[in-house]
Order: structure tokens, then sequence, then C-alpha cells
């Protein structure tokens, strides 16, 4: 059974640059999933999301809009937008575990509410024609929530359901829990993809004799802190390239020209390359250090002697 790779969605982070980055100088994933499509009450797609999803952004990869949402008629608005893109599949986030989104009953904060996810399923699916699947947490409170949705979802023809084995209230804090990830899979006939701190090939190797009839694996963090990871559970290989920081090296400064061409001004760029680097550096052995190096620039060429430092450190 061939194994699919999925990029999961980071708020942030997972851009069209990233994406086609990544997908130059590492490759390894299937399809990436776009960090999502969230409309406030407002039938307005920012300018944001269209550089996102412009088919001219992604011309060599395969990849899925997401929605945050919790209401029909917004999902409905964004699904015949990304269909007039060419798009024909929307997936629906569900899994989401930050305050600001649950205290509003998205992402894993609507888990809990069988009725509207039913409501806006029914709605979507009589009016729309475009394919849907789900991104969803087990709960928010308890991991137990999720089997409470799987009749509903059971009702509906949804391509797949991805689950993240933790709660909404855990963040990423604590571990993920394989056994009422199990427990999921007793519990639904839809087909479900994994998601959930692979960040390494040992506990994917762990995860795939766990769970023999998974064949599509989603990782989110694990591909930012060590972009090598996706190609090299392709290969099922633990070893890095000879010339990994040299790979990274061009992979990096392509990344920060793409965002000092789209951002204004140096503290916008090192704000988003700082978030980079507390990725990146993990996959480091001087990981502090690293992350003190880049924190410290206070200029563009400080910050290219602190990355020169880096890839000649490591």
């Amino acid at each position: 059974m061939k194994d699919s790779l999925l990029s999961s969605p980071l708020q942030g982070f997972t851009d069209f640059r990233f994406r086609n980055a990544f997908h130059k100088y590492f490759g390894g994933i299937d399809t990436f999933y776009a960090p999502y499509i969230r409309l406030n009450g407002k039938f307005v797609i920012k300018s944001s999301y269209q550089r996102d999803l412009l088919p001219k952004n992604n011309s060599s990869l395969t990849v899925i809009p997401q929605i945050m949402t919790n209401d029909a008629d917004e999902f409905l608005f964004v699904a015949k937008y990304v269909q007039s893109l060419g798009y024909n599949e929307l997936n629906w986030n569900l899994g989401c575990p930050y305050p600001m989104v649950v205290n509003r009953c998205m992402g894993s904060g609507l888990i809990n509410d069988s009725e509207r996810i039913n409501a806006i399923l029914h709605k979507v699916s009589n009016e729309s024609d475009i394919t849907i699947s789900m991104k969803m947490r087990m709960g928010y409170e308890h991991n137990r929530e999720i089997l409470d949705v799987f009749p509903i979802l059971d009702k509906y023809p949804l391509k797949n359901i991805a689950i993240h084995a933790r709660i909404g209230k855990q963040l990423y804090e604590g571990g993920v829990d394989l056994d009422a990830f199990q427990r999921c899979l007793e519990h639904t006939n839809h087909k479900i993809y994994y998601n959930g701190d692979i960040t390494s090939v040992s506990f994917f190797r762990e995860l795939k004799e766990r769970f023999p009839s998974i064949d599509h694996w989603m990782i989110g963090r694990g591909i930012i802190s060590d972009p090598f990871l996706a190609q090299m559970i392709k290969s099922d290989n633990i070893e890095y390239p000879e010339n990994r920081m040299e790979i990274f090296g061009k992979f990096h400064d392509t990344l920060f020209d793409e965002y000092q061409q789209s951002l204004s001004g140096f503290n916008h760029v090192m704000l988003k390359m700082y978030s980079f680097w507390e990725y990146f550096s993990q996959a480091l052995p001087n990981s502090k250090v690293v992350l003190k190096k880049v924190k410290k620039s206070k200029s563009i060429e400080k910050y290219e002697d602190a990355v020169r430092w880096i890839m000649e450190e490591n």
C-alpha cells in the first residue's frame, strides 16, 4: 500500500511561498493543504487568501483549499470562489485549538455541536457539488466528542477525515493519544488520515506498524522544523544528504528573498523569519544559540551574517 504524505496547513507559515520553495528543494509531499480562509461574517475574500490560492502561484503543486467557519452560507460562498479558480475540493477545519477560534465556536470548538455540523453539511451538500473533506481533532474537552459526530458525518459523502490525535485543550502540548485514534478508526466508515507529531522516520515507522489501514499521513510542524523529513520518510532513510546545509541554505535564501519582496520593512521580515527559525532550529544541535543569533540581528546585514554563521557551524 503506497503512502501519501500531506502537508498540514499552519497559518502564517505554509503559504504559497513556503510551499513552492519546499517543493523545489526537498519534495516528498504529495498534497499541500492551504491555510484556512476565514470570512468573519464578511462575504469578501481577502487579497492574501486570493494570492495564496491563485493557480499561477501553485502551478507545480497539488493544493487543497481549507475553510474555517460555522456558517453554511460562508461555506457555500468560499466553495464557489475556490471552484472559480479550478479547485474541486474544500477542506473544513474542525481542528484549530486556539482560544480566539474556539471561543467563536469554530475549529475544535465546534466538534461538540453535532446539530450545527449536520445543518452545515446538509445545506452545502444540497447546494454545491464541491468535494468536502474534514480536518478534526478528537474533541475539545475530551477525546470522545468526535464519536458523537461520526454518525452525522457518515451521512455525507466526505472524501476523508484527517484526525489530529489530540484534543483542542491540549493545543500542541502533551503527546498524541494513539489509543483514542484507534477508537476513531473503529467508529466510522469514512477514510481516515492520521495527523499529529510525525517528526521522525522512526516514529512514522511505529505509526505504520500500529495503523496498517492508514495510507495518508498529514505532517504539520514536522516538515517546518525538519524540511528533509518527508523525503526521508518516502525513501525510508534516516540519513541526511551530505550537502544538507547547502540545500537548506538555498531553501532559506529563497524564502528570505520572497518575504523581503512581499513584506514591508525590516521588522516585519524579521518577525516572519524569526518565527521560522523557532522551528528550523529544532533540527540543529545548538538550537538555543541559533535562535539567539537570529534574534539579536538588528539589520539585514547582521541577519545575513547570523545565517552564514549557522550554515558554517552546522
